[in-house]
């Protein structure tokens, strides 16, 4: 009820974990390094300040789209419950800061990315037992996501094969300039009238 969402911006400082739990439930994990920028007036500079680090984790789907999306080295955004642990090991105490992740995304203001949308098929729901019928059956497995090995993100244009763009092409005649097309259509057949 009272959790902590916080949203981080950084840089992720590891390989990205992913295995699948006894439940059946995939799970992701990767370090995040956030580290402040400060202006040294002396200088005259942007320098790095203090880095913190986070145990960021991410289950179901956005755990498989996470290791097959995410790399060490680039920049992220992840939005989440903060959750700071405390543990002793070998009589010493130690804290660490996880980030139970409800989203993560590259950060564009660094770089561009290519967004691929994955399918989600929803089972049959589970039909309950017949008393003269046979055995409760349940429906086809869900699809899984995305593989996950990484591989070249979709080349940005895409390619003319895919179709003409929505948006229209110059000279095709799409209305690309900011003025209404009735104000063009009447352009146009005020020019047909002159010169005939």
């Amino acid at each position: 009820m009272n959790e902590t969402y916080v949203t981080v911006l950084g840089n992720v400082a590891t390989k990205v974990d992913h295995w699948t739990a006894p439940s059946g439930v995939p799970v992701a994990r990767f370090r995040l390094a956030s580290t402040v920028r400060r202006f040294d007036k002396h200088k005259g500079c942007w320098t790095d300040a203090s880095t913190s680090f986070y145990t960021v984790w991410a289950w179901r789907g956005l755990a498989v789209n996470v290791a097959s999306s995410v790399a060490r080295g680039e920049p992220v955004v992840v939005r989440g419950q903060l959750r700071v642990v405390e543990e002793e090991r070998e009589d010493r105490r130690y804290l660490s800061a996880d980030l139970m992740a409800s989203t993560v995304g590259h950060d564009l203001t660094r770089g561009t990315s290519a967004f691929v949308r994955t399918s989600r098929a929803a089972p049959e729901p589970f039909r309950g037992p017949d008393v003269h019928g046979p055995e409760p059956t349940r429906g086809p497995e869900p699809t899984r996501g995305p593989e996950l090995t990484r591989g070249p993100a979709p080349t940005w244009p895409p390619v003319e094969s895919a179709g003409p763009s929505p948006f229209g092409a110059p000279g095709d005649g799409a209305d690309t300039s900011g003025v209404g097309s009735a104000a063009k259509e009447g352009a146009e057949s005020e020019e047909l009238v002159s010169e005939g």
